[in-house]
């Protein structure tokens, strides 16, 4: 036993240092991660509706989500049932561009309890004029419904208005990641849930510096603000308990910083408060995430060393 001991100890010692000074010094292993984008303000949802407060917020990338109509147009939607955002229970799916119902006058912002959206333009975008409108903003387009056709319309919008390097692939769920990424393979794409979880593992056993990382991006709730503002369906996101767990196994700094050292940005949401901004950067965020684009840009003009 002590034999074993003195191979295994010092054989342990040394991977426990190596590891540190690798977490720190990522370079020396892999090379940086080069993206046509460094996107410090992010407009959550296009910044409310459609991006039309993106543009107006000084906005570097628009977050968004996509549905497909009846008739096979790409609408940005965070919802496929349109009840939230609408008063109509009725699937995106089910109706044609046409007949889609209005934006709601007055919609609640999801985490900001009690804080209304509102807007003259109440009518659905579609990507393509997004597109159209935002040509050389990065879009983060999530994917919610393994959905070949949608995913094969975003694909194709994409090359056709030369966004491939602009656009990312965003989604929580592997199996429709590795749809987006078997239809284009071009576009940078994020961690999915179970990539993430993946991530904390390497970074906790300490082998996340000798480990290859194909993602762009880190895109995560900043956690405190799932217990302040926002009321998440699993029961187990309610316990306070759990989501404070939650922020001590995933908010560190150092796998932070490791990563941005890599390339891979770390977008944090969602921000609508000064507080959660601050907090963001200060654990290592190299972006935020916002429903108030033009909060977002008083922060940073007010503190200039986090842009």
């Amino acid at each position: 036993m002590s034999s074993f001991l003195f191979f295994i100890l010092p054989a342990l010692g040394g991977y426990a240092l190596t590891s540190v000074y690798l977490l720190k010094n990522p370079l020396v292993l892999h090379r940086r991660k080069r993206t046509a984008f460094y996107c410090t303000h992010i407009s959550h949802r296009g910044g409310k509706r459609g991006g039309g407060a993106a543009g107006a917020g000084g906005t570097q990338m628009i977050e968004l989500d996509c549905h497909l109509t009846h008739d096979g147009h790409v609408v940005v939607s965070h919802d496929e049932n349109l009840l939230r955002q609408t008063g109509h229970d009725v699937r995106m799916s089910s109706l044609n561009l046409q007949d889609l119902p209005v934006y709601k006058e007055r919609l609640e912002v999801t985490f900001y309890a009690g804080r209304f959206s509102s807007g003259a333009d109440r009518k659905f975008a579609l990507l393509e004029d997004l597109f159209r409108k935002f040509p050389e903003i990065p879009v983060s387009i999530e994917i919610k419904e393994n959905n070949s056709q949608l995913i094969e319309k975003v694909s194709d919008l994409v090359k056709r208005y030369n966004r491939d390097e602009l656009t990312v692939w965003a989604s929580v769920n592997s199996n429709i990641m590795e749809q987006c990424r078997r239809t284009n393979g071009s576009m940078p794409y994020s961690f999915t849930m179970t990539r993430g979880a993946v991530l904390l593992l390497l970074f906790y056993s300490g082998l996340l510096p000798f480990v290859p990382l194909g993602e762009s991006l880190l895109q995560f709730y900043l956690p405190h603000v799932i217990n302040r503002t926002f009321i998440p369906e699993k029961r187990i996101l309610r316990n306070r308990l759990i989501i404070s767990l939650l922020e001590m196994l995933t908010m560190r700094k150092s796998l932070f910083n490791h990563l941005a050292a890599r390339g891979i940005q770390v977008h944090l949401f969602v921000c609508n408060k000064e507080e959660d901004i601050k907090a963001a950067f200060e654990v290592g965020a190299t972006g935020v995430m916002t429903d108030y684009p033009t909060l977002l840009s008083s922060y940073l003009s007010r503190n200039t060393n986090q842009s």
